[in-house]
């Protein structure tokens, strides 16, 4: 009897290495009392990843952009330092027997094998380096294996995405320090990832690596005009490039209108239930004028309030449609289309503001594959998809920089 759908796909999720690039963390949930052996509120933790069947998870190195001054790259250093240690304790001190950092892809397999969830490092956002380029060797012996040049604003590095609003830019694409940076990332065997800066800064990226790039969490602009979403040219330069894009469960990334709609509607939920507990509550897009304590407040509470309103919108007749893991995969759809299955794969930007409904958590991880069982993706394709071009990228880049150490 043939299988179902369903079938096929439990089968196929049991037996693929499903990779999210993007996951943020929150140091708080990295201590000896409270840590990612629990379930906890945050979208990503060993409980759900274990649920849903998602065997990796990228854990980020984040530093939001400050001014450009010694300063600002102090105190960006010490945040990137507290969650390189946090990141490092969970995998060697509070839960080596569940979860173990991976280096590359025979890591990869290793710790899949052997039964355990892995943990990867990147960095979004160069700017805690300063101008010191020794911190790209630092940053990699403590892990990292990929790097954004720049976040939302332009760093010592590189111009961001976020200049399209006022058309106003510092470097015109990369700093003279951003472009020594390709040539040190490339030498180290460091994924360079594109995501967060301009679209000049990808072109000129793209002309001076020598390995192939990602952009870790980014998806189709035809799809939905997102100034962090890549259009058809950039798309086509990745493919040129042998690189891949890892399409993101961000609501507002993937259809505009249904989240507009659906976010204004909630807007009033979401304060509600803030309310309900005592809770001081802002918009995302407030967040950066927040205090620093305000922040902190914010991100330690932000998953329970979103999950408690969206229980109660579910009750609601006239609640808007959410955007789901259909409008996603339509991304991936599309980009598959354009630029080949080759170059295309699979993340969630969990706890820094991603997650849609039937991916709202690592727990429902296997509704995403689920749904490419429907539009017809093979296991082979599937298995790409959710891993394997990614860690053929990885390979390639690591695989230069042996050949330019052994020349």
């Amino acid at each position: 009897m043939e299988e179902t759908s369903l079938e096929k796909a439990k089968r196929i999720h049991e037996k693929v290495i499903t990779i999210d690039t993007h996951d943020d963390i929150n140091i708080a949930n990295f201590t000896d009392s409270i840590n990612y052996t629990q379930r906890l509120e945050t979208q990503i933790n060993l409980p759900k990843m274990q649920e849903g069947g998602l065997d990796v998870a990228w854990l980020i190195v984040y530093t939001g952009q400050d001014s450009l001054t010694s300063e600002g790259y102090a105190k960006g250093a010490a945040n990137a330092m507290a969650k390189f240690k946090a990141i490092r304790q969970l995998c060697e001190e509070f839960a080596p027997d569940k979860i173990n950092l991976a280096l590359n892809s025979d890591d990869v397999r290793k710790i899949v094998g052997d039964g355990k969830k892995v943990a990867m490092i990147g960095v979004e956002n160069a700017y805690p380096m300063g101008e010191d380029l020794t911190n790209f060797q630092k940053y990699y012996d403590l892990g990292a294996r990929y790097i954004s040049l720049a976040h939302n604003g332009h760093s010592q590095f590189s111009d961001s995405n976020t200049g399209e609003k006022d058309s106003i830019w510092l470097h015109n694409g990369l700093s003279d320090l951003g472009k020594k940076a390709i040539i040190e990332m490339n030498r180290l065997g460091m994924m360079i990832d594109v995501s967060h800066p301009s679209k000049e800064a990808m072109k000129q990226i793209i002309a001076l690596t020598k390995t192939p790039i990602i952009a870790s969490h980014s998806s189709a602009r035809a799809l939905c005009d997102h100034s962090r979403n890549l259009d058809d040219e950039q798309l086509l330069w990745i493919k040129e490039n042998g690189g891949v894009v890892q399409t993101v469960a961000f609501s507002s990334y993937l259809n505009t209108e249904k989240h507009e709609k659906r976010n204004d509607y909630m807007k009033t939920t979401y304060q509600q239930v803030a309310d309900s507990l005592d809770i001081e509550w802002h918009d995302r897009s407030q967040f950066s004028s927040l205090t620093d304590n305000q922040k902190e407040a914010f991100i330690k509470n932000y998953s329970k309030i979103l999950e408690l309103a969206e229980e109660q919108a579910k009750n609601k007749k006239n609640a808007p449609e959410a955007v789901n893991v259909f409008d996603f995969v339509n991304h991936i759809d599309y980009m598959v289309k354009l630029i080949g299955i080759d170059h295309v794969g699979i993340s969630s930007d969990f706890d820094g503001g991603g997650g849609i409904e039937g991916w709202s958590d690592a727990s429902e991880t296997f509704n995403v594959t689920l749904e490419l069982v429907k539009r017809g993706y093979t296991e082979e394709e599937i298995a790409q998809l959710w891993g394997g071009n990614l860690l053929r990228v990885l390979d390639e880049v690591q695989g230069y920089a042996k050949t330019q150490k052994e020349s």
